[in-house]
């Protein structure tokens, strides 16, 4: 009998996989070999640094995951670092504060914004990536 993280945890997989199979972005835990592979490829890519305790993240968290489900964010690869515990990654970004959103388009980054919240706002910056 499945455990409620454990159905939890399906329930997750069987949703990202319906949202990429129609068209929307890709999203991966922050894997610095994974990011140089895209990167590597020159897909878009939003780099999302979060916290659980954010006020600014969990408000960035619902807009940006229902932006990156548009059909023309498809090619867009979307790398969560969770501040706390990624410090690495967070060297290796020039990162220093949660709520940074940082694209890449075409192996270079194009853009980087801290802490905004405005729903026009985050669609502006991830549009930078196509």
């Amino acid at each position: 009998m499945m455990n409620l993280r454990s159905l939890s945890l399906c329930a997750a997989v069987l949703v990202m996989s319906i949202a990429n199979a129609f068209g929307g972005a890709e999203r991966l835990p922050y894997d610095a070999n994974a990011f140089q592979s895209v990167l590597a490829t020159g897909k878009p890519i939003l780099v999302h640094v979060t916290a659980p305790w954010c006020r600014e993240c969990n408000v960035q968290k619902p807009i940006v995951a229902e932006t990156a489900q548009r059909p023309e964010f498809k090619d867009l690869t979307i790398f969560n670092v969770d501040f706390d515990t990624q410090k690495d990654a967070l060297r290796q970004l020039r990162v220093q504060k949660q709520s940074t959103l940082v694209i890449y388009k075409g192996k270079a980054e194009v853009d980087r914004a801290v802490g905004i919240t405005r729903r026009e706002a985050i669609e502006a910056l991830m549009q930078k990536a196509l």
